[in-house]
């Protein structure tokens, strides 16, 4: 294969089309590439959630979906944005939902014919104003539910603490532990006008004359979680049995789908909806980084390279997927980071020296940033977890990965959830769900890495990598089985301190106190070996 130079006009013109790939509008259709056929499972007549960190590609996939795909189908799309929606209260969050399907589907019923003209003699229109006017009614009194930490359906602990309480099953069966003041009268008008919306809504969809439907909620993780099952009960309750389905977006660990009670309130995947993962993880490295290298050679083909091998060395492949966490958006980011990179170094191909660089400035400042932009006052505990985990790794072990035990995921599923969120916000990465332990240690573990962006710097060469992507002689993943334990008792305990400064600010310090112990203990000739990645 012939190499491409850096400066090729078709590196540029890649580098631009991934550039808007990245700008995902509900009014314009993205570039999206389609390398593992969700659009097919997504076009089929189910109720589905779509889940998949920041960056993995729910929004791209619905959005093409609900401009591009729907019509071709003869299916009427809505699409609304939980972040428009996110600061209402409860009910009032799911009367604008229903506003909004009602109002569109209205809309789309009545083809060329003017709005105007048809308000007044349609049903759907009559509803749009009854539930504008139930919105804007004031608050005339409140009743108060509470729910009470219980087992899950599948026999797993719950603990309640703080907005909603967490458990085993992660973002599925969850009970709330929560004390919520509602507006009464606006509830029981839901229910009580419930079965007079949902036949007005399935008549007048039906009148419309489309195969079927499809109600887009993206980005559902930024409604407060207490409120989740709440609508979710409510919205699925009204779509079954119509020819509408939902089709909802989220982060797993930030979603709770079911309040377990005698009555559950929510849905229960499988049985109610199904569920699209567009995780990818370092689990299986090997298939992540095929996902990955064939998503971008289908971008270069785009553009008239025939593959990125052309202009990539084959350690540079690896490392962009390493140093992405095997999320397409910061794969392709760190890419187009890189090749500027790579062109002021003075070297030919993207090396994996240009992929660190690079990704270096798409560094864990900004997933911070993120977790608070979506977590609010709940990243408070998870940030000062987070600090004292890679405070327990970088400088206490020296090792840039960490084992947690099954035992302690039992008794501990509060601190178990900051884990699994530490990971949905790509902060850390499942590198094993279950293995055994070296030296001794009996039971069985959960293995991660830490994000790739905190141990880049060179002067951290000389922390021991733990090298997942290789095999030892025996067969196994380098270095998993020999890392540390980090206990979740350790995480309760950090979780509970007050934060006194910025995590930015301590992970900072952290990182030059880190490099100068490494620096003096490789003078001394006590010190690790440095290490390279590649």
């Amino acid at each position: 294969m012939d190499e491409i130079s850096l400066s090729d006009e078709r590196i540029e013109a890649l580098t631009g089309l991934i550039r808007d790939s990245f700008r995902v509008r509900p009014n314009e259709d993205p570039v999206y590439v389609d390398v593992s056929g969700n659009l097919s499972r997504i076009r089929a007549k189910q109720h589905q959630i779509i889940f998949g960190r920041r960056g993995s590609g729910k929004s791209c996939l619905l959005v093409h979906y609900h401009r591009s795909i729907a019509a071709t189908d003869n299916t009427f799309s809505i699409y609304i944005d939980a972040d428009e929606l996110k600061r209402l209260g409860y009910p009032d969050a799911l009367i604008r939902l229903l506003l909004r399907i009602t109002e569109e589907v209205a809309a789309g019923s009545q083809g060329w014919i003017s709005r105007l003209f048809r308000r007044r003699r349609s049903a759907l229109w009559r509803q749009a104003d009854e539930l504008r006017n139930l919105l804007n009614l004031a608050e005339e009194s409140n009743v108060t539910k509470e729910s009470k930490a219980e087992s899950s359906a599948e026999g797993k602990a719950t603990i309640s603490k703080g907005p909603a309480s967490v458990g085993m099953s992660g973002s599925r069966v969850i009970s709330e532990g929560v004390t919520s003041s509602f507006k009464a009268e606006k509830l029981e008008e839901l229910e009580r006008r419930f079965p007079d919306f949902k036949r007005t809504l399935d008549a007048g969809f039906k009148k419309a004359g489309f195969r079927a439907g499809a109600v887009i909620v993206d980005d559902f993780y930024l409604f407060p979680r207490q409120i989740q099952p709440d609508v979710l009960d409510y919205l699925h309750r009204l779509l079954r049995g119509t020819d509408l389905y939902l089709k909802l977006g989220t982060v797993r660990h930030r979603t709770t789908l079911q309040r377990g009670t005698d009555q559950p309130i929510g849905v229960s995947l499988t049985e109610d909806v199904e569920e699209i993962s567009l995780d990818r993880t370092f689990e299986h490295v090997d298939a992540t980084r095929e996902f990955l290298e064939l998503m971008l050679d289908s971008l270069a083909e785009k553009v008239e390279i025939p593959t990125t091998t052309s202009f990539m060395s084959p350690d540079g492949r690896l490392a962009l997927t390493l140093a992405s966490g095997g999320v397409p958006r910061d794969y392709l980011n760190t890419l187009v980071e890189a090749v500027p990179t790579a062109r002021n170094l003075g070297i030919k191909r993207v090396t994996p020296t240009a992929i660190y660089k690079g990704a270096g400035r798409l560094s864990y400042r900004t997933k911070l940033g993120n977790l608070r932009a979506d977590v609010g006052d709940d990243a408070k505990g998870i940030e000062l977890v987070f600090a004292d985990l890679v405070t327990f790794c970088l400088k206490e072990e020296r090792k840039t990965g960490f084992l947690i035990s099954q035992d302690e995921v039992l008794t501990h599923p509060e601190q178990h959830e900051i884990i699994q969120q530490l990971m949905d916000f790509k902060l850390i990465h499942v590198i094993e769900p279950d293995t055994s332990a070296a030296s001794g240690r009996s039971g069985r573990f959960e293995a991660y890495t830490l994000d790739f962006s905190l141990f880049m710097e060179p002067r951290l060469r000389g922390l021991k990598h733990i090298e997942f992507w290789r095999n030892d002689p025996k067969r196994s993943r380098a270095g998993v089985r020999e890392a540390p334990t980090y206990s979740l008792e350790r995480a309760r305990l950090a979780a509970e301190k007050q934060p006194t400064e910025a995590t930015e600010n301590v992970l900072e310090r952290l990182e030059e106190e880190i490099g100068g112990e490494l620096e003096t203990e490789a003078k001394e000739g006590e010190g690790l070996d440095p290490q390279t990645l590649f």
